[in-house]
């Protein structure tokens, strides 16, 4: 198995998938224990607008453990057989080994509207089962 965590320098899950400075990706053994680690640049603009699902999809990957991400981004993910778990954090290798655990789960929330300013990527968080 194969799970990406979009990712900070300091090895932090990012806030938002999109905007990642890059994404470790992880590659799970039978045994459920971390085989090997590798890192993947974000590529160049937002990440539904990026070709990052179909690269993603193309290394294997089929699981995503995220901060957060707008629906967009959820859907090119999905359509690219990747499941999604929103509302991840803090140390990435940390949240990979409790996932293989099952202690992890699907916040459900999204980034529901986008706005770009000159501050900066803006999100307004909803619950989708609200």
């Amino acid at each position: 198995m194969k799970i990406a965590v979009p990712t900070t320098q300091n090895n932090t899950v990012d806030a938002h998938f999109g905007h990642c400075e890059f994404y470790t990706i992880f590659t799970i053994d039978e045994n459920k224990n971390i085989d090997k680690k590798e890192i993947l640049q974000s590529p160049q603009g937002c990440g539904c607008k990026s070709d990052i699902a179909g690269t993603l999809s193309q290394m294997g990957i089929k699981i995503m453990l995220a901060g957060n991400m707008g629906g967009g981004a959820v859907n090119v993910l999905s359509n690219h057989g990747i499941a999604v778990y929103r509302g991840c954090s803090g140390d990435v290798t940390e949240l990979v080994n409790e996932f293989v655990k099952g202690q992890v789960t699907d916040s459900g929330e999204t980034c529901d509207h986008h706005d770009h300013h000159e501050e900066g990527h803006q999100c307004n968080q909803r619950k989708n089962n609200e």
